[in-house]
């Protein structure tokens, strides 16, 4: 089994290039929306959440308000911290389990570093992109404002793994062709 990472700050487009990788038939094990999953499933986290992290976050009928989760977090580091502390294992637990069925396995995820996940990536592959461009991605995508999406992105600095030696850098810059970058790392890769 081998794990390649997928990372990126918040609107580099690691999604668009994990979803070419879905169409060329890999799998791909997006961390965020697992995340979710996992948060909306088990009862242990959501209790976790409402006790350590942000009240106002978990609902009366058991769900997650995703958006007053993520205002209280983005405000405040030491609650992103927490909340991320929360996750991490399960998400890694979770990924585990289903990455021991294939032998490539990719995994998407923006905080790659922080979240200790670069610890067990066979490989990295780093989307970047001009910040202008991810920010205005991120408002037209989310129907956050401007200082929103920076709160988020300042909330992932410290993140790239371009000095990792194994890095690949993909440039999603509305210019540079994304399919020839992606066909070629899977060359190098298989």
């Amino acid at each position: 089994m081998r794990l390649i990472a997928v990372t990126g700050g918040i609107g580099s487009g690691k999604s668009v290039v994990c979803e070419m990788l879905r169409v060329l038939g890999f799998k791909v094990y997006d961390c965020d929306s697992e995340a979710r999953r996992l948060m909306d499933s088990d009862e242990g986290m959501r209790s976790c959440i409402y006790k350590e992290v942000c009240q106002e976050a978990c609902a009366s009928d058991g769900t997650i308000d995703r958006k007053a989760l993520a205002a209280a977090v983005f405000a405040d580091h030491s609650k992103l911290e927490r909340l991320n502390s929360i996750v991490h294992g399960a998400v890694r637990d979770d990924l585990f389990a289903k990455a021991v069925e294939v032998q490539v396995m990719f995994f998407e995820s923006a905080i790659l570093r922080s979240s200790g996940f670069d610890a067990f990536a066979d490989k990295v592959w780093e989307v970047t992109a001009p910040m202008q461009l991810r920010i205005e991605r991120v408002m037209l995508r989310n129907g956050l404002s401007e200082s929103e999406v920076k709160s988020r992105i300042e909330s992932q600095i410290g993140e790239s793994l371009v000095s990792r030696t194994d890095t690949k850098v993909i440039v999603n810059d509305g210019q540079s062709p994304l399919i020839p970058q992606v066909i070629a790392l899977l060359g190098e890769l298989l």
